[in-house]
């Protein structure tokens, strides 16, 4: 499995699990959406102090998306999209030396995301938009597909597979195949299961449980679960009264071989693979 990615001009070694820090900045996000909005205007400012906190806090990534992929979230016109993303990553860029991921679907954004310092495409549909294969290869920069069933408007209406994980694992290997053939090399891309994208409860739990499966397809796993609503619906907790929840579903994902685990909540999640890390060392 590769270890060390060129992410634009900035390295980053996966030898050891890292933290990727949510930055939504979109009004409508499940969990921070409108956080960093005054007057409904997206504040910049607000925006990169949210970013130093998360590296302050050890956040090896920050993940920065303007479209929310909620169930029922509707598409946001590409201009729109632009305007919340491009000048957050650039900030960020010059300000911060961290390494940035642009949450994207949308060729336009992920083209013009690395033209002022993104190091990561990361794709919930996978680099299946018309376009968005050849974008995301010209760019060189490591992408990570995204197992969703559906779409965001539609996924959650009764999802159902015959064997969740060997579906999952089988659709993402087929989109490696289409990234290589586009020039995307192999040793330049991430997997993410999509917990929450298009699965029920016992798919998601199935998913986490048999994650080792997926980790021996060769290439990075990334899993995001922080504050999901299996944790609303597990624990019965509102979405900001779910870090004990999102803490032991991280430790989980690392322990299943994860090697980024993508949370809003970076200080907690960084303490936990300490602990992790001098436990596993003793």
């Amino acid at each position: 499995m590769p270890m060390l990615f060129q992410c634009g001009p900035r390295t980053l070694d996966l030898s050891t699990v890292k933290v990727m820090g949510v930055l939504n900045v979109t009004p409508d996000s499940f969990s921070d959406g409108g956080q960093l909005f005054s007057d409904n205007t997206l504040n910049n400012s607000m925006a990169l102090k949210r970013a130093e906190q998360m590296v302050r806090e050890g956040a090896a990534i920050i993940d920065v998306g303007g479209e929310s992929t909620r169930p029922g979230s509707a598409p946001v016109p590409i201009d729109e999209e632009l305007s919340r993303v491009i000048p957050v990553v650039e900030l960020i860029a010059r300000e911060l030396d961290v390494v940035i991921s642009v949450d994207t679907s949308s060729p336009e954004v992920m083209l013009e995301a690395a033209k002022v310092g993104a190091g990561i495409i990361n794709d919930v549909r996978a680099l299946t938009r018309d376009g968005a294969l050849t974008a995301a290869a010209s760019t060189g920069l490591p992408v990570c597909l995204m197992h969703m069933q559906g779409l965001p408007q539609t996924m959650q209406d009764r999802p159902e597979y015959d064997d969740v994980v060997s579906e999952v694992a089988n659709y993402l290997l087929q989109r490696v195949s289409q990234c290589e053939q586009a020039g995307i090399a192999r040793s330049n891309i991430w997997l993410d299961p999509g917990f929450g994208f298009g699965k029920t409860d016992i798919h998601n739990l199935q998913l986490l449980q048999q994650l080792p499966q997926l980790v021996e397809l060769g290439l990075p796993v990334l899993a995001g679960l922080s504050r999901k609503s299996l944790l609303g619906r597990l624990l019965g907790r509102d979405v900001n009264e779910r870090l004990a929840g999102s803490l032991a579903l991280a430790m989980l994902a690392a322990q299943g071989g994860a090697k980024i685990l993508r949370v809003h909540d970076v200080a907690a999640t960084v303490d936990v693979l300490k602990i992790q890390m001098a436990a596993a060392s003793a």
